[in-house]
């Protein structure tokens, strides 16, 4: 939930926190760094093995740290002579379960969004709007180019590292960017409606002339 913003303070300092959001904004640069550098590693080996392989020599890693951990510390309490118990006591008493109330959350919102991206694409492959499907094409054709020079775990590296780094550029730029922003807005504006005036073929007809047809 985003929070109110009081009065003499800068909305910049309301942005809406979460552990992604603290995340990607390194709020904490030890645990984002971390976050970073191991899942980065992971694409990294995605891109030169299979899923298989890296599933299961991670999960080899984790197995021989957790035995190897748990053998010292049985070793340890043998020779001090104590019972401190099970060294991931506390993990195992974790309570794992998914609670319904989010996972209903999530499913309703993740249909949510596949119904509306559904309604959009129909809108423009049937050309509801001329101008929309013409940018739609010009985005595919775009998209064919990048196809091209990228294959599809590059393209995920590529996000993965700009999730972690353009949040923070832009915040810590946000009044330069802003205004860079706004230009480009306004010239996009100004060259749509221009397009729009000049074909006038796909414009939705009024409420009108629907019901008198």
């Amino acid at each position: 939930m985003v929070r109110k913003i009081k009065p003499g303070q800068k909305e910049e300092e309301y942005v809406q926190r979460g552990p992604v959001v603290e995340l990607v904004y390194w709020r904490d640069p030890k645990k984002s760094g971390i976050v970073f550098g191991s899942v980065l590693g992971v694409l990294l080996s995605l891109s030169y093995f299979s899923l298989i392989s890296v599933v299961a020599y991670l999960s080899l890693f984790v197995l021989a740290g957790t035995v190897a951990f748990r053998i010292y510390k049985n070793v340890l309490q043998a020779v001090q002579k104590t019972s401190d118990g099970h060294p991931f006591k506390d993990i195992l008493d974790l309570d794992l379960t998914l609670p319904q109330d989010k996972v209903r959350e999530v499913t309703d919102l993740t249909v949510s969004h596949i119904n509306g991206a559904a309604v959009e694409l129909r809108r423009l492959f049937l050309v509801e709007d001329l101008v929309d499907s013409i940018k739609f094409g010009v985005l595919l054709w775009c998209l064919t180019y990048l196809g091209a020079w990228f294959n599809g775990m590059t393209l995920v590296i590529i996000s993965f590292v700009a999730l972690f780094t353009l949040p923070k550029v832009y915040e810590q730029n946000k009044a330069q960017i802003d205004q860079y922003l706004d230009i480009a807005k306004s010239k996009f504006a100004d060259i749509s409606s221009k397009v729009r005036a000049a074909i006038p073929i796909g414009k939705k007809l009024p409420v009108e002339e629907k019901k008198e047809q």
